[in-house]
């Protein structure tokens, strides 16, 4: 009977310590988040998601949106924001920004309710005129002159290279079959 009662016992303790225990996970759950909002240097919007408690990623699905407004009256949004390719805790606008100077307020609701506002300068990402064409011209001859005058050469090559592996395949086939 003792052992039976000490049984029903810790029982009684471990289900306590869950039911006590339980509203302060919860808790921990639906503690703040920050956001860190910046843009993405061109026409997109950057958002992280941390526990303000300690500074962790954001590792729950986060339901948040978009709203941007320009100085000149213009409004885009509300747009949703989808999880980046990046990182865990990192998420982006599902629509680039237009061009211009924003001011956009993120708002989150899961998993926890949350805000924040940032001025971002949205435009297009231009490449140096000079590099993209230079570049591909260049390799564009390169592989002209090398199919050309180098073709016979690099056929041989293959030719000389198959051949040197058959005749290995066949020593060993032998060798194996004269031990066997």
């Amino acid at each position: 009977m003792n052992k039976a009662l000490r049984y029903a016992a810790t029982i009684l303790l471990a289900g306590l310590g869950l039911l006590l225990g339980a509203p302060a996970a919860s808790a921990a759950l639906d503690s703040p988040i920050a956001l860190e909002v910046a843009g993405d240097g061109g026409r997109n919007v950057n958002v992280l998601f941390t526990w303000k408690k300690d500074g962790r990623p954001v590792t729950d699905i986060v339901a948040a949106t978009l709203l941007a407004k320009a100085p000149d009256g213009r409004t885009f949004g509300p747009i949703p924001l989808k999880s980046a390719p990046e990182g865990q805790n990192l998420y982006n606008a599902a629509e680039p920004l237009p061009a211009g100077e924003w001011k956009v307020t993120v708002t989150a609701t899961k998993p926890a309710e949350a805000r924040k506002s940032a001025t971002v300068k949205a435009q297009d990402i231009k490449l140096p005129a000079a590099v993209a064409p230079a570049a591909s011209t260049a390799l564009a001859e390169r592989a002209q002159e090398s199919s050309s005058d180098d073709l016979p050469l690099q056929i041989g090559i293959i030719a000389a290279a198959a051949l040197a592996a058959v005749g290995i395949m066949v020593v060993l086939v032998r060798r194996r079959n004269v031990s066997g």
